[in-house]
């Protein structure tokens, strides 16, 4: 098996557990900025002491980053940061595998942005695939409580908090994409915790000020949830750097296309940890998106 696919399962696992901590905290203890803010907050120490110990471990200098590393690292940790709110916002509408399978729709999105800004072209297997992916949205689209038309039922809180989180996800992974490859070394992995450091730090200080600003009572409140927020970073380090590694070897749709084994993951946590219920159509909508993830797949 490629490396860039054992990564990105790695990925997806620890991904889903983060996102089953940080619901915890977004329902209860910190609001979904300040769930953010400590996803970042304690992820910058453990990317930095990652990056430390490969160094030590290797015993490899520090490599230089390209002019462009900087310019991608923002672009990209801005794009999680809103993609990361707009999720969590999003697991307050709907329940926990139908807020990822929505969120997961950055695939199609990812495949998009990647041939605008990177020229990264998908085929035409590839297509079809992202074809059946919309299926899959119209099917998770219908809200409960809300009538009327697809149109309609397209705009409700949930669909749009799913799929901009699914854009801004989009973003990032291009971002993280193009950074990655402007770390001067052909080490995959310390290209990835070079990457993982910087941006981890960085978001973790934008996020910081922002919330210093406009609710500095949440920085507050994020240390004191440490004890459950020290496990959210562990797992977005560990997650991060899993898919920093993949996207040094592999185009960010295509990561994104194996990352979707997380539907599978969500829905064991959803039904088995949060005890929620996912209705047939639902689990249709997953199993459609999950057939374009298949075909997205062969496609590479």
């Amino acid at each position: 098996m490629e490396l860039w696919i054992i990564a990105t399962l790695s990925a997806a696992t620890f991904q889903t557990v983060r996102f089953m901590v940080q619901k915890g905290l977004a329902q209860g203890q910190l609001s979904a900025t300040g769930s953010t803010f400590a996803r970042f907050a304690y992820a910058s120490p453990a990317g930095l002491a990652v990056l430390g110990a490969y160094l030590w471990w290797t015993g490899a200098a520090l490599p230089e980053v390209g002019p462009g590393f900087w310019g991608w690292a923002v672009f990209g940790g801005l794009g999680q940061i809103l993609a990361t709110v707009l999720v969590v916002l999003a697991f307050r509408e709907r329940n926990f595998a139908v807020g990822i399978t929505l969120k997961k729709t950055e695939v199609i999105q990812t495949a998009l942005l990647g041939l605008v800004l990177l020229g990264e072209r998908v085929s035409r297997l590839g297509w079809v695939g992202i074809g059946v992916g919309l299926i899959g949205v119209l099917l998770l689209s219908r809200t409960p409580g809300i009538g009327g038309s697809v149109w309609a039922q397209l705009r409700s809180r949930a669909v749009v908090l799913g799929l901009g989180s699914g854009f801004f996800f989009a973003v990032a992974g291009v971002g993280y994409r193009a950074a990655t490859l402007e770390v001067g070394t052909d080490d995959p992995l310390l290209r990835a915790a070079v990457a993982l450091a910087c941006v981890t730090t960085g978001q973790a200080l934008a996020m910081a000020a922002w919330l210093r600003w406009r609710d500095p009572g949440e920085i507050t409140r994020a240390w004191t949830a440490r004890r459950t927020a020290v496990w959210l970073g562990v797992t977005s380090a560990a997650g991060t750097m899993s898919w920093f590694t993949a996207f040094t070897l592999q185009t960010a749709a295509y990561v994104y296309a194996v990352g979707q084994v997380e539907l599978i993951l969500s829905l064991a946590a959803s039904v088995l940890w949060f005890r929620e219920t996912v209705t047939p159509r639902e689990l249709l909508g997953i199993a459609v998106l999950t057939g374009s993830v298949v075909t997205l797949v062969l496609a590479t």
